[in-house]
Formats: C-alpha cells, structure tokens, sequence
C-alpha cells in the first residue's frame, strides 16, 4: 500500500466483521483515509497498533476479552499521543465520561450512523476533541464531561469502574484476573473497595446499578 505524509492511517477494532467492512468502506472512500489494520478484539488491536502505529484507532466499547476501555487504556499507557476515536451504541453520560478518561480523543454513538466518521477521524487525528453532536449532548453536558459529582459511579477510579462493569456483566474474580492480567487477590481487593464505595451489598444490587447507569444492558 503506497501511503504519502498527507494519508491518514486507521487502525479497526470491532468484533463484528460487518461493522468494519462499513468502516472501512466510508473511510476508504476518501482521497486521505486509509486503514492499514483491522482486529476483532482489544488484545490483537493493541498488538497491531504497536505493530502498525496508527493515526487514528476506531474501536467499540463492548468487545470480547479486555473490552474498549483497557484496550484504551493499554494503547495510551504505552503510547501517549495516540489518537483514539470510540464509536459505540453507548451515548450514556458514563461510558462517555469513562471513555474519555481513559484517554480517547473522540465519541461517535451507532445512533448518529457512519455519516460523521470521516469528519471525526480528521478531527481527531489532529488531536481535536469531537463529541457526536446530536445524540451525546442530549446525555453529557460540558459540565458533565468534566464533573460528575451528580453521577453514582463517579466515586469509582478508572481501574475500579473497569472492574465494575466486568463484575457486572457476570465475570468472575478469577475470570477478571486473567482479562486484566492483574491477580485474583488484587480483583478481590478492588470488589471489596467497589461494594464498600457504593454502599452496595450483593452482586444482584451491582447489577441493577450498572443496569440503571447505562453500564450494561438489561
């Protein structure tokens, strides 16, 4: 592939093979756009990042494995002026701020359509903030993004919401150490912080919690 200093190269991360071939339909239709990788979940997508080094990482949130936010986390942890753009059906006021936090650059939503992806990608590459206009301000505010003193997660840390949305999407502690690559003892003693942080006393009240905050479905 002959790319020139003005081309804009894309790294893929979805799980589902339908969704980017959309993706990369959109982009490659454009004269500055070229997407160099495609990966179905975060562990090979942050392989083939540091493999590839990127312009731009388009991934989704719900993924097999380490999910969005670590393969985020991982990529900027490791490379601290990536530009990461999310494109998720998650335009709830947590996963934005969550996603942002961990280091994304952009936040497209599935309901305002592939429409705004080229824009985004340029936007983003250049380092710019884009928030998808229509659906994500209707559930985050300015104010939102930075403070979200009114939201009943915003007592968590970064690792520990990570936690919670695994615990709460039904994974056990074993199964969490071995997606984090951190210890049972360690997931153990973030569980206990968690339950402690919210006030919460079974794996039943987490659930409706995450359920309640647009963390996971119901």
């Amino acid at each position: 592939m002959n790319l020139n200093n003005s081309t804009i190269t894309v790294l893929l991360i979805d799980d589902h093979p339908v969704v980017r071939d959309g993706f990369r339909r959109i982009l490659e239709n454009t004269p500055d756009i070229r997407v160099v990788a495609e990966a179905d979940d975060g562990e090979t997508g942050y392989s083939l990042y540091r493999e590839y080094k990127p312009d731009v990482v388009v991934l989704d949130l719900n993924m097999p494995g380490i999910g969005g936010l670590e393969t985020i986390r991982r990529i900027r942890a490791h490379h601290p002026d990536a530009h990461i753009l999310v494109f998720s059906m998650h335009a709830n006021e947590t996963m934005v701020q969550r996603a942002l936090e961990m280091g994304a650059t952009g936040y497209l939503t599935k309901q305002g359509g592939l429409g705004q992806m080229v824009q985004a990608v340029r936007q983003v590459r250049l380092g710019r903030m884009y928030i998808d206009p229509e659906h994500v301000s209707g559930a985050v505010s300015d104010k939102q993004l930075h403070d979200a003193a009114m939201n009943p997660l915003s007592e968590l840390s970064k690792r520990e919401f990570q936690l919670f949305k695994l615990m709460a999407e039904g994974n056990s502690i074993s199964e969490i150490a071995e997606i984090l690559s951190i210890s049972s003892k360690t997931v153990g003693v973030h569980h206990t912080n968690i339950m402690k942080k919210l006030k919460l006393q079974n794996a039943t009240q987490l659930v409706r919690l995450a359920i309640h905050c647009n963390v996971i479905e119901s």
